[in-house]
């Protein structure tokens, strides 16, 4: 498929595609959650709660204009009701057997969506128990790192021909591959291609193949797992070569996404923070996972990075230099998607005097993921339709570990990320960006 900017058949930035593909490696809990979510709405038995491209508005102009359309109106994002969703899985059977083995979404809503869960079957993934222990799949394709890449790409292009598809978007949903460190084969895409020739299975992960298989065929790809994938140089170096966005990484839901909210609270306020104690436990196959610790380190970086970049200890070494920051998860069956996350917040405030924040809790991860895979892949679609290509840190919204250019640091702070995606959105429309500054509501009652 040829870059929108390039083919004038392509749909221009105010037109969106008649239809557009979702490609989702792993097809479990969150997954089948998104989908099954999406058929809910189409079919009036539900409403997109969590989704900001269906729900959300955005601010034109000054406030006195009364100018707020929702998001979905105004970037003419493609339509819910034209997604069509496809992708892989070790585990075999439909997108009905996947909903019911994850158990989050009520039998009563299942049996109303059944025909339409069933006709949707993943394909064999690709998957390398040494990069997930704790799981045995039974739908696996075989092959050198080489012949799995091509393997998937084939899979990219049987699914838009069969469904007569122009564009297509992958989020990855898969379980959490093994914590993996930057190495030579990642450096480039030169190194990058050798490595897949020689069969490098300590360099790459299946996560990459992805990755790479979804760039090579002008897919952007959005990763929401901690895995490392499209975050290397190489992918990088594709996929500003194919001129395809990426976004990641490691969905913000639960816990995380808290933080993100009250880190901000105390540095605005300049209140101290000593400790910051963080627990979880879930049940679920994302839990037996992060049973794995290899797996658990993965991301148990993209947890804790998120306060040192808020806070910035260099900065407030009075407030924050000594913060002692701690995250354990643990795999508690009896939960299954229903996760609980418990922080204990020692701060202080005037004259140093102690206080504490505690909150405990209790989400369904993939209900809160199901609409971050929805707004992503919309976005994504658009950013292509766009023109942009690499990096979108305009959704650093959605991640735990947002991607960024080299040479920055991620922004964390959510009210920052909302700001920087909304203006993102009006520079696409042509809209005059919002700066929040104001004084144009009171210049006039100082004139004269």
């Amino acid at each position: 498929m040829t870059h929108a900017s390039q083919d004038s058949s392509s749909p221009q930035p105010d037109q969106a595609p008649p239809r557009l593909g979702v490609l989702l490696p792993g097809m479990g809990a969150v997954a089948s959650t998104f989908v099954a979510g999406v058929l809910a709405v189409n079919k009036g038995l539900g409403q997109p709660v969590g989704s900001m491209t269906q729900l959300g508005h955005i601010r034109l102009g000054k406030r006195t204009e009364d100018r707020s359309p929702k998001i979905r109106d105004f970037a003419s994002l493609v339509p819910i009701d034209s997604l069509v969703f496809g992708g892989w899985d070790i585990f075999g059977g439909d997108l009905l057997e996947a909903c019911e083995t994850a158990g989050v979404l009520e039998q009563p809503l299942l049996d109303q969506l059944a025909d339409d869960l069933r006709a949707i079957r993943p394909m064999p993934g690709a998957f390398d128990p040494n990069f997930v222990r704790r799981l045995n799949g039974t739908e696996i394709k075989s092959g050198s790192r080489r012949e799995l890449a091509e393997a998937l790409r084939e899979d990219i292009r049987n699914f838009k021909a069969e469904h007569g598809l122009e564009r297509c978007v992958m989020i990855n949903c898969a379980s959490t591959e093994a914590f993996l460190e930057v190495s030579e084969a990642h450096q480039s895409l030169e190194a990058f291609e050798a490595a897949l020739d020689r069969d490098d299975q300590e360099a790459i992960g299946p996560t990459m193949l992805y990755a790479y298989a979804a760039l090579m065929e002008d897919v952007p790809y959005a990763n929401g797992t901690p895995s490392l994938a499209a975050d290397i140089p190489a992918l990088l170096e594709l996929a500003d070569q194919r001129q395809v966005p990426v976004a990641g990484k490691d969905f913000k839901t639960g816990q995380t996404l808290l933080k993100t909210v009250l880190a901000p609270m105390f540095k605005a306020r300049c209140l101290g923070v000593q400790g910051w104690f963080s627990t979880n436990i879930l049940g679920n196959r994302d839990g037996e996972v992060l049973d794995e610790p290899s797996s658990f380190k993965s991301k148990e970086m993209t947890k804790l990075g998120v306060l040192d970049t808020i806070l910035q200890p260099d900065l407030y070494p009075d407030l924050y230099g000594d913060l002692y920051h701690k995250v354990r998860i643990n795999y508690y069956p009896p939960r299954g998607d229903d996760k609980e996350g418990w922080d204990n917040i020692d701060f202080y405030g005037w004259l140093g005097y102690p206080m504490q924040i505690k909150v405990d809790l209790l989400c369904r991860d993939s209900i809160l993921a199901a609409p971050i895979v929805l707004d992503l892949a919309l976005f994504l679609e658009l950013a292509q339709r766009h023109g942009k290509k690499g990096i979108q840190e305009w959704l650093s919204f959605y991640w735990k570990s947002p991607m960024t250019a080299p040479t920055v640091y991620a922004e964390h702070d959510l009210f920052i990320q909302l700001t920087k995606l909304k203006n993102n959105l009006r520079h696409m429309v042509g809209e005059d960006l919002i700066t929040h500054l104001g004084t144009e509501y009171y210049e006039d009652d100082f004139e004269g």
